[in-house]
């Protein structure tokens, strides 16, 4: 996957600032994973949030314009070759109609929104090893019959 200049301008100045995801989290008041999609130009931010965020990042009013611009989303229709972004294409692979079944047998015909939606990440203290707890949160939209 190539990654944009936009995305290495604010992956290197995050870097060089000595800021995670969460420190920028408390800055803009919007949740990290949010933050990270913005900054792989999957979301798009107010002009409010693209000044806060350059502000912080000590980047310029260029890269604050490129940040409210609408983005092309899921630009990207190869497997993905990265491990870990693999292993969530391989899990839709494995489990994939499962969760379709259960969801439909819970809701109905329909699907869940990626547009109303949430996303967290949080870190499981386990003995056997940490794990990594994702939760997705999307509303339920049903088929339309006409």
């Amino acid at each position: 996957m190539s990654i944009s200049e936009i995305t290495q301008q604010l992956l290197a100045a995050k870097q060089s600032k000595g800021l995670s995801f969460a420190d920028l989290e408390q800055i803009i008041h919007r949740d990290e994973v949010w933050i990270a999609a913005l900054f792989y130009r999957q979301a798009s931010a107010s002009e409010e949030e693209a000044q806060k965020l350059t502000q912080a990042l000590g980047l310029g009013k260029e890269i604050a314009e490129k940040l409210t611009e609408y983005p092309v989303k899921g630009n990207s229709s190869i497997v993905p070759t990265d491990p870990l972004i693999y292993r969530f294409y391989e899990i839709m692979q494995v489990y994939g109609m499962p969760i379709k079944e259960v969801i439909q047998e819970k809701f109905g015909d329909g699907i869940m929104s990626a547009i109303d939606f949430t996303l967290d990440i949080e870190k499981e203290e386990d003995p056997k090893g940490d794990r990594v707890k994702v939760i997705m949160s999307g509303k339920f939209l049903p088929y339309k019959k006409w």
